[in-house]
C-alpha cells in the first residue's frame, strides 16, 4: 500500500519514462510495446498506463500516432519532478522514492554553509530508493523561516513538490558539491554500507525563488547501487 505522500501511480509512471529517457534507455524514435501489453509487463491497469503517456505526450516526448503506436520524442528542458534529482540506477534511470526516517526541528547544524533567516532548521532524515533498491540516505535542513511547523505526515515523496504545494516555495536552483564522507551512525540497516563506512557524499544548497538560500542538505550514496549523473545540454 503506498503511503499518503506518494506520487499518484500514474504520475509515477510519467516520471520513470522522463528519467529512462533523460538516461538514453528510451531513445528519439522509439515505438512503445503496444499499450495492453506495456502495462501488463508493468503490472499496472491500462487505464492508469494511458494516464502517465498522456502526461509524456503533453509535455511533448511522446507522438501518439493513429494505428501505428506510440513513439518516443526526447527533448531537454522538461517539466519534472524529479528534475534535480540526479542519482540513476547504475544502468540509468529508475524511479525514485523515499521513507521518512525522521523530522526535528533543531538548530542549524555545524560545518553547514549560511542559509536562511531562521537560528533553527527542519532536519528531515530519509532513505531513498531507486525502482525499490535502497541507496542513499539524506539529511536535509530547510530554513525554520518558511514554516513553523513540520511533520512527517505532512511529506509528499518529492520535497521541492512540496514545498511548492504546501509552502509556496520553489528551489529555482541548487549547487552540488560531490566529495566522500563517512555514512552517518543513523542510518537504518537496509542501507547496505554501515555507518562509518566512506562513500560518495553530496552536499547540496538550494535557492529559492527570491534569490535567497533557503535548504542544505547531506546525501551518501551506496556506489555499488547508484551513481550521480548531470547531463549537460
Amino acid at each position: 500500500m503506498p503511503h499518503p505522500g506518494s506520487l499518484p501511480l500514474y504520475q509515477q509512471i510519467s516520471e520513470l519514462l522522463i528519467r529512462d529517457i533523460a538516461a538514453g534507455r528510451l531513445t528519439d524514435g522509439t515505438r512503445l510495446p503496444p499499450e495492453r501489453e506495456m502495462a501488463a509487463g508493468m503490472g499496472i491497469a491500462v487505464g492508469t498506463l494511458r494516464k502517465a503517456l498522456a502526461e509524456l505526450a503533453g509535455k511533448g516526448m511522446l507522438e501518439r500516432v493513429q494505428g501505428s503506436g506510440n513513439y518516443i520524442r526526447a527533448r531537454s528542458g522538461v517539466d519534472s519532478v524529479y528534475a534535480l534529482f540526479r542519482l540513476e540506477l547504475p544502468e540509468g534511470g529508475g524511479l525514485p522514492t523515499a521513507e521518512v526516517l525522521s523530522v526535528d526541528r533543531l538548530a542549524k547544524p555545524d560545518g553547514a554553509p549560511p542559509f536562511g533567516r531562521a537560528a533553527e532548521g527542519h532536519r528531515i532524515r530519509r532513505l531513498r530508493f531507486l525502482s525499490g533498491a535502497p541507496v542513499a540516505v539524506e539529511e536535509i535542513w530547510l530554513d525554520g523561516a518558511c514554516t513553523d511547523r513540520l511533520t512527517a505526515a505532512d511529506l509528499s515523496e518529492s520535497l521541492y513538490l512540496f514545498y511548492r504545494q504546501r509552502l509556496g516555495l520553489w528551489i529555482q536552483r541548487a549547487e552540488d558539491r560531490v566529495g566522500q564522507g563517512p555514512v552517518p551512525d543513523w542510518a537504518p540497516a537496509a542501507f547496505a554500507p554501515r555507518p562509518g563506512t566512506p562513500v560518495p557524499r553530496i552536499a547540496r544548497l538550494g535557492w529559492a525563488q527570491d534569490g535567497a538560500a533557503v535548504e542544505f542538505s547531506w546525501t551518501w550514496v551506496d556506489p555499488a547501487r547508484a551513481q550521480y549523473v548531470a547531463r549537460i545540454r
